[in-house]
């Protein structure tokens, strides 16, 4: 497939105003964005694939800034319950037993499918065993942020604790510099599974290797008291005073933070990433993200896994996002539709590390998504607002990564659907049936497995 693509006469965001521009032309070549124009200055004659989009709004693919693409795998697994008992009695048993290498890669193909299928064009991605979801996302035909993760515990892909950075440090040789749209990362996973020692030696082999270091930070009430040997009262003075916030910092939810805390985010250059559907549905909260704004911290939007959103499309994430900000702040004003597409788009390629993606500006990778506008919901359309608040994932047409049409007329073109349907399937089948088991038993003490 060519890197040389002439998309004509669609309809394209302007990022400036945030305007509808119609019967335009956007040219690609070598997987950059050349030109962007009126059909009155198109080429008459184009070398490349030539794309005719009528009825279509082509805009910068959506940019998913934190996942755990394997989860996928655990989607539904266990709903309705608190943070804490979600993960400690639920996910971190289900990894224990059920990933391996095969399942990162299928079911992170899974994960790339969705996100496809949906306009996500990037992603930011962190989990065990990442060599096989750097494969499953680079075979995939997407762009990816892989951040290889750290715990002071046993873990799927690094079962002596001891050796946590060491690994990360073989995955970040592996990949660094081997794809041009898959980067390496750091991911430590937080400050309750993470000491001080473990945090400051995971972020100085980020600096080191010129790649971004992801945490969770701030995601429930509980998260102070459960610090390993916190250093200061909250969890963001407990990583400053560690020096580990800076520009090349992403804190993952920070939904409980005090205005202290949002002065020396601002005050440190480093980024946020929301997750407001995954924080609502784990009764976490909601993140203070009007005020991080106010404040011009730099922050993005993630979906985080399927385990608890259940779902990777973006458009309902920034949807979610805008509604309950202002629901929070009774300011209907707050959180404008502009501003969620943004740090939905090149915002959040700039937090992910991935500057040179999220525009239509000519010399711009060219990661981009076409809209079909031609569906009731989108029915009229006067500004971009509607991509906001009326949008789905299931309006995404067509998709094209680093110049490479990877999707087709709602046809994913890199890789076989059926087969990760087959071994995705397989794999819940080998969960399920003995999970059902185990729950029944716990919820009725008299039930037999056979009853």
């Amino acid at each position: 497939m060519t890197n040389d693509i002439l998309i004509t006469h669609c309809t394209v965001v302007n990022q400036n105003s945030g305007q509808l521009e119609k019967n335009r032309y956007v040219s690609i070549k070598e997987g950059i964005i050349s030109a962007c124009g009126p059909m009155a200055k198109c080429p008459e004659t184009y070398p490349g694939t030539l794309f005719d989009a009528d009825n279509k709004l082509l805009m910068p693919g959506l940019v998913n800034s934190h996942n755990h693409c394997a989860m996928t795998l655990f989607r539904g697994l266990a709903d309705d319950l608190a943070l804490t008992a979600w993960l400690h009695d639920h996910i971190f048993p289900a990894e224990a037993r059920h990933v391996d290498p095969d399942m990162v890669y299928w079911c992170s193909k899974l994960a790339a499918a969705e996100m496809i299928l949906s306009g996500t064009t990037a992603v930011a991605d962190g989990y065990f065993f990442s060599d096989r979801s750097a494969s499953a996302l680079r075979d995939a035909g997407m762009r990816a942020v892989i951040a290889h993760g750290i715990v002071d515990f046993a873990a799927p892909s690094v079962p002596d604790p001891h050796k946590n950075i060491e690994a990360v440090k073989a995955f970040i040789d592996r990949w660094l510099g081997a794809s041009d749209r898959i980067k390496p990362a750091v991911f430590a996973h937080a400050p309750y599974t993470c000491s001080p020692a473990t945090l400051e030696r995971a972020k100085q082999l980020a600096d080191d290797h010129g790649v971004r270091f992801f945490i969770h930070l701030a995601e429930s009430r509980t998260e102070p008291s459960m610090i390993l040997d916190p250093q200061d009262t909250s969890p963001v003075r407990h990583l400053a005073k560690l020096g580990l916030l800076d520009h090349n910092c992403v804190c993952v939810h920070c939904v409980w933070l005090d205005d202290q805390d949002l002065e020396i985010l601002a005050a440190s250059g480093a980024h946020v990433v929301t997750c407001p559907q995954s924080n609502l549905k784990l009764s976490s909260g909601i993140a203070r993200i009007q005020d991080m704004l106010d404040h011009s911290i730099s922050f993005a939007i993630g979906t985080d896994s399927c385990a608890s959103n259940n779902s990777l499309d973006m458009f309902r994430e920034m949807d979610m996002l805008a509604k309950i900000q202002k629901s929070a702040t009774a300011n209907a004003t707050a959180m404008p539709a502009s501003a969620v597409l943004e740090k939905a788009t090149s915002g959040g390629a700039t937090v992910i590390g991935l500057d040179s993606c999220g525009s239509l500006a000519p010399g711009a990778r060219a990661d981009i998504i076409l809209i079909n506008t031609n569906v009731l919901r989108l029915t009229p359309m006067y500004n971009q607002d509607l991509l906001v608040y009326g949008a789905s994932g299931s309006d995404v047409d067509s998709v094209i990564v680093d110049g490479r049409i990877i999707m087709r007329h709602r046809e994913i073109l890199f890789f076989d659907l059926e087969e990760v349907y087959h071994e995705v399937r397989a794999r819940a089948d080998q969960i399920y049936l003995p999970y059902l088991s185990r729950t029944l038993r716990n919820s009725e003490p008299g039930l037999t497995e056979g009853g």
